[in-house]
């Protein structure tokens, strides 16, 4: 097995601005652990920032505060920063051709949010062949509110995390998954 670990926008809008993250609890530290624990075993660590191309959207606007990754994410070395404008990490990027050239066959998924972008990427993966690893402590959501209905953070991203491990990925804690590198 040869992984990536993919870090999906771990970006300010989630903690200083419109769209802060609420659980599970610890989810920056076990994503900054995750990385970590890539970087010291040689695990390829693939950042992936997101940006809205609507000028009328009030986040991830680029260039804005809320458009740059977390202090934390930024310190820390990657093999590939991509940008997208999608919630699928692979749609209109590189990150496909990447991964094969690097014959990786497994992505761990980190970052978020759990139901959008990293839902989204893990599917686009298993459509593509990979394996993927889901991270639920180093992934997270919030509450959602709108026309169709209510859900708190956490029954988003549990009922994520049991329709990944349906047929899709593997969902495991970082203190798991780093056992495996």
């Amino acid at each position: 097995m040869s992984r990536a670990l993919l870090v999906i926008d771990v970006q300010n809008e989630y903690f200083t601005g419109a769209l802060p993250i609420t659980h599970p609890a610890g989810h920056l530290e076990r994503i900054l652990e995750a990385m970590d624990a890539a970087i010291e075993n040689k695990v390829p660590v693939v950042v992936i920032q997101h940006h809205m191309t609507d000028p009328k959207m009030p986040f991830f606007q680029k260039g804005t505060p809320g458009w740059e990754l977390h202090p934390e994410v930024a310190k820390r070395p990657c093999d590939l920063m991509i940008e997208k404008t999608l919630p699928g990490s692979f749609t209109g990027t590189e990150l496909d051709a990447w991964l094969r050239e690097q014959n990786i066959d497994t992505v761990t998924i980190a970052g978020y949010m759990t139901h959008m972008c990293c839902d989204t990427t893990a599917r686009q993966a298993v459509h593509r062949g990979f394996t993927v690893e889901f991270l639920s402590d180093a992934t997270g959501t919030l509450a959602l509110s709108n026309s169709a209905g209510e859900v708190t953070a956490e029954e988003l991203h549990r009922s994520i995390l049991c329709a990944q491990q349906m047929m899709l990925s593997e969902v495991l804690d970082v203190e798991t998954w780093k056992g495996r590198l």
